[in-house]
């Protein structure tokens, strides 16, 4: 099951990165902060998503796995059936 998750790091990143980020969405934060954002399928895929954040040296502030109710409500929006 896929899951959706917010990785907070220091720093802007350009939008240029979302391809090195598995297609996650880069956020420019007011706070000086980047936030990457979106679908994760597994344990492994944030893995390696969590080592590219340090192979860069980039800061890591933060992972938050979304709630269910905000999967859903993504996942209706694209027009999957309800459960």
């Amino acid at each position: 099951m896929t899951h959706f998750y917010e990785i907070r790091i220091a720093g802007h990143l350009d939008a240029q990165w979302q391809d090195w980020f598995d297609g996650m969405s880069v956020t420019q934060e007011a706070d000086g902060t980047t936030l990457l954002s979106g679908p994760v399928p597994d344990q492994p895929a944030l893995y390696g998503l969590l080592r590219k954040v340090r192979d860069l040296g980039l800061t890591l502030v933060s992972v938050s796995q979304m709630t269910d109710t905000l999967n859903r409500q993504n996942s209706n929006e694209k027009g999957a059936p309800s459960q």
